[in-house]
């Protein structure tokens, strides 16, 4: 999508950079040369090793979201998927620089970063050198995690190497805990340069991203994804047909432990691991989740163990619909593994990292969860079946006519959530799964279908009804169970009912068909009047404004009835043609 939230390409980063500060009171900006730094930086600086990252704009929440206690100290930022100058950089260095500890320097493996950061530290030097000042304490480390695209011409005499990825994070991460933790600058470095070696990341994307004020600058068929996408919309290693993602994702974690680099650093063994899986941008959180899930399981079919599982959007390419997942190997040595992964888990204060939140675990509550135990044994009734599949038949006729006018008022899916309600009960009834010769335990059992089938509001209407229809019936002697006393037991239910919604006839909804057919059966104990009311009462939606439902936000269509009444006015139908 090429559509953006925009004022002025040629302004966004900074303002862009404005808002994190605004909502970010810790956090100060210096809008010349996007530089993003703490309130206290100077006591920072006396404090501990600092370190600062940054690079081209367009990978939010990187690097900027991380500035805050526990992780960077300043981050500098480029315009959109562009390096900053050195000049930026030295303005950076220059800030934040401790004289007392020294200064870390993390950054992704692309030319332009390496050279201008690279630049930036020399220029540094040689100010202090002409003015004759020590030697400046820094060191600098390049992140390269990818192996999506491995350079097969690289070699140990140098090469373009591998890019930066999500990994980076974990490097500033690790570094950024062992600085606040005391650390010299020559441990913070030690410990960074391990996460560098020790983390693999691959990503996968199903388009390239929009750049604002350029757009897309390529893009993927509908039906196809590319394995190794750059965060840069830089092409991966193969686009395919789109794969579920119960075979996408381990095939992505198998790609990581079976790559050349991560083989060469575990030597073939398993052990533990920090996974995190990362969000490129436009990847919705349900499917976050869903892709966390798997990328954990797999990597415990792979051998080895998730100690500790990250998942959120740490680095973006803009708004690409994809994910990364990345491993970072912890130290086999109890000692040190221990002492990484308290790095791990030490708290940090920034926007863009989430800290796990650690409780003790006190059991479970299952036996609570389920309620109390219930002892009621299915039972067949021949009227019961004949009632429940004459409904059903009936509405499966009717869910083409109650779907169309769901499309046109509402979201669609009024039709198909009403028949598989309807699905559920007959099947349930016709494999003698229901209590048929109790009919507030029958009552109670399919409100239960029906809230597991259908979901939504109308779902939610029917179950409602249903528990207080049980709940009536409780009071009535099943012998005494006549037109006039189910039309009774039924405005009963509608009370319940309108405890919890303000929904009443003349709000054009499947009330305007319910009420009416349980007040006629009531006063007359006719079925078949009742079902006229009923029916007259659907029809009369047909000239009624929406004042419940999804239907209140749409401009009303001439003579068409509201689909819920119309759907219920199907399950009467079907009721009333069993019973006479």
């Amino acid at each position: 999508m090429s559509k953006h939230f925009l004022t002025d390409p040629k302004t966004l980063v900074k303002d862009s950079l404005h808002g994190l500060v605004v909502s970010n009171p810790h956090l100060v900006l210096d809008e010349a040369q996007k530089v993003i730094y703490p309130k206290n930086l100077s006591v920072v600086r006396q404090k501990q090793v600092t370190l600062f990252c940054g690079g081209g704009s367009g990978h939010e929440p990187a690097h900027a979201g991380f500035v805050g206690p526990g992780m960077l100290t300043a981050s500098v930022s480029g315009h959109v998927f562009a390096s900053p100058t050195s000049s930026q950089v030295l303005s950076c260095l220059r800030r934040i620089y401790s004289t007392d500890h020294g200064t870390l320097v993390v950054i992704k493996n692309y030319t332009g970063d390496v050279l201008n950061f690279g630049r930036a530290v020399e220029r540094f030097k040689s100010e202090r050198a002409n003015a004759r000042k020590p030697p400046p304490h820094i060191a600098m480390v390049v992140v390269d995690d990818d192996v999506g695209v491995v350079n097969p011409n690289d070699d140990a005499e140098g090469g373009v190497g591998r890019r930066g990825l999500a990994g980076t994070v974990l490097v500033y991460k690790i570094a950024g805990a062992m600085a606040v933790m005391g650390g010299t600058l020559d441990k913070v470095k030690e410990m960074a340069e391990y996460t560098v070696k020790h983390t693999f990341t691959i990503g996968c994307a199903l388009n390239a991203a929009s750049v604002p004020g350029i757009g897309m600058p390529r893009s993927l068929e509908d039906n196809e994804m590319e394995i190794g996408m750059g965060i840069h919309n830089e092409p991966g290693f193969e686009t395919k047909t789109i794969e579920p993602a119960r075979v996408l994702v381990p095939s992505l974690v198998r790609h990581i432990v079976d790559s050349l680099p991560f083989k060469k650093v575990s030597g073939g063994k398993t052990g533990r691991v920090v996974l995190l899986v990362n969000n490129l941008g436009a990847t919705s959180n349900i499917e976050m989740g869903l892709v966390t899930k798997l990328a954990t399981e797999a990597t415990r079919d792979a051998g080895f163990d998730p100690v500790r599982i990250f998942s959120g959007t740490y680095m973006t390419g803009l708004a690409m619909p994809g994910i990364s997942i990345t491993l970072t190997l912890v130290p086999d040595g109890e000692i040190e593994g221990a002492h990484f992964l308290a790095l791990v888990d030490q708290p940090v204060f920034c926007s863009g990292w989430t800290n796990h939140t650690h409780v003790e675990d006190a059991g479970c509550t299952d036996e609570a969860a389920q309620g109390p135990a219930t002892h009621v044994m299915p039972a067949r009734d021949a009227q019961w079946e004949s009632v429940i599949s004459t409904a059903y038949h009936s509405v499966v006729s009717a869910e083409p006519e109650v779907t169309h006018l769901d499309q046109v008022m509402g979201d669609g899916d009024c039709g198909q959530v009403l028949l598989s309600g309807a699905t559920a009960i007959f099947e349930a009834s016709s494999s003698a799964q229901l209590p048929l010769n109790d009919p507030p335990a029958a009552l109670a059992r399919i409100s239960s279908l029906v809230e597991d089938a259908m979901g939504g509001t109308s779902g939610i209407i029917y179950c409602l009804f249903l528990d207080g229809l049980a709940q009536q019936l409780h009071h009535v002697d099943s012998s005494a169970l006549t037109p006039r006393v189910w039309g009774k037991t039924m405005l009963g239910a509608l009370e319940t009912l309108y405890q919890y919604t303000t929904a009443r006839p003349g709000h054009r909804t499947l009330i305007d068909a319910l009420e009416p057919f349980a007040r006629t059966l009531e006063s007359t104990g006719s079925l078949t009047e009742a079902l006229e009311a009923a029916i007259k009462g659907a029809d009369d939606t047909k000239h009624m404004l929406p004042k419940r439902g999804r239907a209140v936000y749409v401009q009303q269509k001439e003579n068409l009835a509201d689909a819920g009444a119309v759907g219920l006015i199907s399950v009467l139908k079907g009721i009333v043609s069993a019973l006479q």
